[in-house]
């Protein structure tokens, strides 16, 4: 590994190490896909981790449900770590952190609800006490290694979005992490528009900003207005009321609490990850004038009129709230004819099966399902088209790079800063390693960025011997051959021959596959032990082809007795 003092000799070109007149931008996770975002900064020997967050498989990779960024390039580089900064509390940017911060020793610097989101999060995996997390007011100003970092607030579907201001002496970039410019966000302040416009008036360099929402026109409307709708809704019904919402989203659970209140209904969260995000909201004084919530139990004994759930679940999670709702496999919560459930909340793309799995499942129930498409009641947290103009005016940068989205949201966000008058923009991809520069941005180096999946209690990487055979026997079965031989690799017994994944225990077929490698035994009788065990593998994997249209992986167990 090369050391963070031998950047006398040169920039990264020259040592692989940041150099004292460079600023160097990667992103490992996050750019040309939604989630799972890990960024890097480097400058003068150092580098800056900004984000470490997690994504949910789509179902492609059985036993698995969360997946994170391999950090392998600058695990080999942790003594050249500064820190890591947090720009807020969603699962895809600090969901990582009690996976992988275990061989990490710096910092991590968060605003007071986000450290609070984190420690209950370290302390569920066992090392909450490990991390050194640096608390830092909203509007905050420090210093990490090399970089002066200031902190302005933005608003996003949870407290305390911001966005950093990395000043070096290279440059300075400005990265939004999620955002929305909202006038009225309920919870939490407006933007900092004096902040960002001082900001841009001192000059940005380079602008790493959000793109999930730059294929959408206009602006993405306000938590406000959503407030209002649910309200409407919630007034209509006349049986039990279940609204379905990110836990995360501090201010939609809110404005569901007091639209049902102000329609003489007590709040309850029926799920624990609700409990655990708005602990953190009431020790970091939000939700304080609201009163406690309502236990399960305590939903249970009120009167169908008189109860509002807020409930965790609304992407169809098997194992979430609604879900086990829907199937009256929840120990305290049933709905039935008459009730209502209100999806305030999108549908991640990937989701859309579960969801509407969910949805006709509620329905069968009896329940009426409310969502977005019927009333105003969601709203995005990420800018749109407007918003993006709107950013691109006040900052001004010299060069656009767009993070947070699929390809395809990364050009349409380049083009808007092109018709921007932005100087320089690229669409780049994990592991570009970037150079920022007043005379515009280059890719000077492409690095390993892989993913890692949490396979039971190990992180394990996606392309892996161990999830490929799993993928491969999921969609084709598999087959066991074990065979009896003698000292002289001659078959002594029948082949038995178990298949996984394909027939029925009594189907016919079976005999068909027990056949061909009785055959193929017959066949290799004599030529050793290892040839007939080959022989017997490809002769019951044609069978199986020839029988099902399926490739299966088979294994061949010899035991000589």
């Amino acid at each position: 590994m090369a050391s963070s003092h031998s950047n006398d000799a040169g920039g990264y070109d020259r040592t692989g190490v940041p150099g004292p007149d460079e600023i160097l931008f990667l992103p490992l996770g996050g750019t040309g896909e939604i989630g799972m975002n890990l960024n890097l900064y480097g400058h003068a020997g150092k580098w800056l981790m900004v984000d470490l967050g997690i994504t949910f498989d789509n179902g492609a990779t059985p036993g698995v449900d969360v997946i994170t960024p391999d950090p392998a390039f600058i695990e080999e580089r942790s003594e050249d770590l500064a820190g890591l900064i947090l720009t807020h509390a969603h699962e895809d940017h600090l969901g990582a952190v009690p996976y992988l911060w275990d061989g990490y020793d710096c910092p991590i610097y968060a605003t007071p609800f986000t450290a609070a989101v984190l420690r209950k999060k370290l302390a569920e995996n066992g090392f909450g006490t490990q991390a050194e997390i640096i608390e830092i007011p909203t509007s905050g100003t420090f210093t990490v290694g090399p970089f002066s970092v200031e902190l302005i607030t933005l608003t996003h579907s949870i407290p305390e979005p911001n966005a950093l201001i990395i000043r070096c002496a290279a440059g300075s970039v400005m990265h939004t992490g999620d955002w929305k410019l909202d006038p009225d966000p309920v919870l939490g302040p407006t933007p900092d528009e004096e902040a960002l416009i001082r900001a841009g008036e001192e000059g940005i360099l380079a602008m790493v900003c959000d793109s999930t929402n730059a294929m959408v026109p206009g602006r993405s409307g306000s938590e406000g207005d959503v407030r209002d709708a649910l309200a409407a809704v919630i007034a209509a019904q006349k049986g039990r009321v279940a609204v379905g919402c990110f836990a995360s989203n501090i201010a939609r659970v809110e404005s569901v609490a007091r639209a049902g209140i102000a329609c003489g209904r007590h709040p309850a969260l029926i799920g624990r990850s609700l409990w655990r995000m708005t602990d953190a909201a009431r020790e970091t004084g939000y939700l304080t004038d609201l009163p406690p919530f309502l236990t399960e139990e305590d939903a249970k004994r009120l009167p169908p009129n008189k109860v509002l759930l807020i409930c965790t679940g609304s992407q169809g999670e098997p194992r979430a709230a609604l879900s086990r709702i829907a199937r009256d496999d929840h120990p305290h919560i049933s709905l039935t004819d008459g009730d209502a459930v209100i999806f305030s909340s999108r549908e991640i793309p990937g989701n859309e099966v579960s969801i509407g799995r969910l949805q006709n499942d509620l329905t069968a129930l009896g329940c009426t399902v409310v969502t977005a498409r019927d009333f105003d009641i969601h709203t995005s947290g990420h800018p749109n088209k407007e918003e993006l103009v709107q950013m691109y005016q006040w900052i001004r940068p010299t060069i656009a790079v767009p993070v947070h989205g699929e390809t395809r949201h990364l050009r349409a966000h380049a083009q808007i800063a092109k018709d921007c008058q932005t100087p320089h923009t690229i669409v780049s991809r994990n592991g570009d390693v970037m150079r920022l520069t007043e005379d515009g941005v280059a890719v000077v180096d492409e690095v390993y960025a892989g993913r890692l999946a949490l396979d039971g209690d190990r992180l394990v990487p996606m392309d892996s011997q161990g999830i490929r055979e799993r993928r491969r026997v999921a969609w084709n079965g598999c087959a066991v051959v074990s065979l009896a031989l003698d000292g002289r690799g001659r078959s002594v017994a029948a082949p038995q021959v178990s298949v996984f994944g394909l027939f029925d225990e009594d189907d016919q077929d079976l005999d068909r596959v027990i056949e061909a490698a009785e055959r193929a035994c017959g066949r290799a009788n004599g030529n050793g032990g290892r040839d007939m065990r080959e022989a017997v593998r490809i002769a019951v994997r044609k069978e199986l082809q020839a029988l099902t249209g399926k490739r299966p992986p088979v294994t061949v167990h010899a035991l000589e007795i």
